[in-house]
């Protein structure tokens, strides 16, 4: 049975029913393959334990019979207000795109404008550490792309998804912001503000109903979504390891394009990017060449927000600039390749700041932002 082939349900209905349904804590591939047998969240909650053990399990068959009540209660509140959205595979902005997926999630919390979620979009993803240049980066390419009509998806973490996120606000295509825990709870804390400025002017979405807190397990899942809704991902600085990759990979399994910014050999944040187009990801310089690969008009715009003022000026600054290379630098290395004291490259260095041509880093390196 497809997706979409169970009966709809009206909307006290399955609010109520998939109350119930988040208070068994079902896992996702479970809850799947009961709604596609039995077609709706009313008729899993009234098979036998049975039948629901033949399809899904013992351990789903023992959940459904004693599910946590709390949990229940939590998801009834919060579905009670009228701002909050639950879209299921019957529901007509349930985005079409995750039904093309082998497993699209059952069903999606939302606030905002889920009117985005079935827009043309582009996920943009990379490093919670970036550095200043990479966040550069990931608003510019936002604010163009976005600019150019597409939606900016991304997964509401600091750095690199935090940059693109704010990157987009602003413009009438916005951002998606899919989350990792329930819609009632924000990861990291400290990305509360820009949660809210999202669900205001974008749209905020999770498939882990209320009450879910961060675990590990819930991120590879959110990457999916990413990748789901986006008609390609762009990974912006990412270390080897990265969840980043994950995303991109399942862009790729997801038949989904995949870009990536390349960056210095020096920086362990340019090792994914560069991974990943060794791989066969499209090597970006610009949001244009993006939308040139997705078949969109563009607009020209630069690679990313352009040094406030030149260093010609000083020649000191010119030498400064010409040694640090591309990759992070120290100040002893600085020393060593220009000959100049620690004291007069200390001076430049403060200036290049803040004409915004060196960004500092951590452990006391610094990196051209050019």
């Amino acid at each position: 049975m497809s997706p979409k082939a169970g009966a709809p349900l009206n909307d006290a209905e399955r609010a109520d029913a998939w109350a119930a349904l988040a208070g068994a804590a079902l896992p996702t591939g479970a809850l799947v393959a009961l709604l596609k047998a039995f077609g709706s969240p009313e008729s899993v909650l009234a098979a036998s334990r049975a039948s629901v053990a033949a399809i899904a399990g013992a351990d789903a068959a023992a959940r459904l019979a004693a599910p946590d009540a709390e949990r229940t209660d939590a998801t009834r509140a919060w579905l009670a207000d009228p701002a909050h959205r639950l879209l299921s595979w019957d529901d007509e902005d349930y985005p079409p795109q995750l039904l093309e997926l082998p497993d699209p999630p059952p069903a999606l919390f939302a606030l905002g404008r889920v009117e985005l979620l079935a827009r043309a979009s582009i996920a943009i993803v990379g490093s919670r550490q970036a550095t200043p240049q990479g966040r550069e980066d990931a608003l510019a390419f936002a604010r163009t792309l976005a600019e150019a009509g597409l939606t900016v998806v991304s997964g509401l973490a600091q750095g690199i998804d935090a940059a693109a996120h704010r990157g987009a606000l602003g413009t009438s295509a916005s951002t998606i912001a899919v989350m990792g825990t329930g819609p009632d709870r924000v990861y990291p804390a400290s990305q509360r503000d820009l949660a809210h400025a999202i669900a205001a002017q974008g749209c905020v979405v999770t498939q882990f109903p209320p009450g879910t807190p961060p675990l590990k397990a819930n991120f590879p899942q959110r990457n999916r979504i990413i990748s789901g809704l986006a008609r390609g991902v762009l990974v912006v600085e990412a270390a080897p390891q990265s969840g980043s990759l994950i995303t991109a990979r399942l862009a790729v399994e997801q038949g989904r394009d995949v870009f990536a910014i390349p960056g210095s050999i020096h920086s362990p944040l340019s090792k994914g990017p560069h991974r990943l187009i060794r791989d066969g990801a499209k090597l970006v310089e610009t949001a244009q060449d993006v939308l040139v690969e997705l078949g969109l008009p563009g607009t020209g715009a630069p690679r990313a927000a352009d040094p406030a003022r030149p260093a010609e000026a000083d020649p000191v600054r010119v030498r400064l600039l010409e040694a640090m290379g591309r990759g992070p630098v120290d100040l002893d290395r600085l020393v060593g390749r220009t000959g100049l004291s620690a004291d007069a490259i200390a001076a430049a260095l403060v200036h290049l700041e803040l004409d915004g041509n060196v960004a500092a880093m951590p452990g006391g390196r610094w990196q051209r932002r050019d």
